[in-house]
């Protein structure tokens, strides 16, 4: 499984930003969640939004009702999280998480990808 993160950028207080994660993977894989988390220098990283295969969806107490994690119709291959009213101190490097299990060789895996800057200017 890969991922990739998008569409981080330079954005004011209170404004709004929609990042992407694009999955590949391989037939024999089958997704068991994804996610969303986050980093800075100063913090270590922490889960921004989750959503589960069977579509239950978590939020950490920071951005429940600013931030909502989605994903789309062709199987769940594009996850996005769409922030509102950001915060400067949401300013962080946002990563996408995978995992996954593949039934060939019977084993789980954790994929993240590269992380995308976003920046909240005040």
């Amino acid at each position: 499984v890969q991922v990739a993160e998008s569409g981080g950028a330079l954005v004011q207080f209170g404004g709004s930003l929609r990042l992407s994660c694009t999955i590949w993977k391989s037939d024999s894989f089958s997704i068991k969640a994804r996610a969303w988390y986050r980093q800075t220098p100063e913090k270590e990283r922490e889960l921004v939004a989750g959503i589960r295969s069977g579509g239950t969806v978590h939020y950490a107490d920071f951005v429940k009702g600013r931030f909502t994690i989605s994903t789309d119709n062709a199987e769940n291959m594009t996850m996005y999280l769409q922030m509102n009213n950001l915060k400067v101190e949401d300013t962080a490097v946002y990563y996408c998480n995978v995992q996954s299990y593949d039934y060939r060789i019977d084993y789980d895996y954790d994929s993240w990808g590269q992380g995308t800057q976003v920046t909240v200017s005040s």
